[in-house]
């Protein structure tokens, strides 16, 4: 985990302070999905979806070009125990009040941790945060993000463009109320 410099600690405590708390995600609910092609690979536990992929577990969606769900190779009440999701293409991640774009995601079910790679925008309300990873802990809401990852280059987010710079900062913009 990496330690926040003393300039960016202020800008995150702001983001804090304007952003609506997030809820708890409700881990434990059924993982629904929708592709245009899947491949199961049950000796490898696991399966490939391919092409327009959705996957929705409770108020919470993720969408990408492709995705491997890994299962245990347990089986409770005739439900293979999928443990973890791999997206890559054009990944958005969609929770109430909350939006992540990436090039890549993996979310850790058992951990309750979606980690997100390359190009990374968070948006939530009128703020704009990129970055290269972005870890979001579904337990508490709370999200992470820093310079490393995939290198890319510019990326946009709902109404405001931002870049990571090739140095691996984090950049954004936070809105402010505005006032007569």
């Amino acid at each position: 985990m990496h330690k926040l410099s003393a300039v960016m600690a202020p800008a995150l405590i702001a983001l804090a302070a304007v952003a609506p708390a997030q809820t708890r995600h409700n881990t434990n609910a059924p993982i629904d999905f929708g592709a245009d092609h899947i491949e199961l690979q049950d000796k490898a536990n696991r399966a490939v979806l391919s092409g327009n992929v959705s996957v929705r577990q409770a108020e919470m969606t993720l969408n990408a070009a492709r995705m491997t769900v890994a299962y245990t190779g347990q089986v409770i009440g005739g439900d293979p125990q999928v443990s973890r999701l791999d997206a890559s293409g054009g990944v958005l991640v969609k929770r109430p009040g909350q939006t992540a774009r990436s090039q890549y995601a993996i979310y850790d079910i058992n951990r309750r941790v979606i980690t997100m790679l390359g190009r990374v925008t968070l948006t939530q309300g009128g703020n704009t945060v990129s970055g290269g990873r972005l870890t979001l802990n579904l337990d508490t809401g709370r999200a992470v993000i820093d310079g490393s990852g995939v290198p890319g280059g510019a990326s946009a987010g709902t109404g405001t463009t931002t870049t990571r710079a090739p140095s691996g900062r984090v950049t954004g913009t936070f809105s402010v109320p505005q006032r007569n």
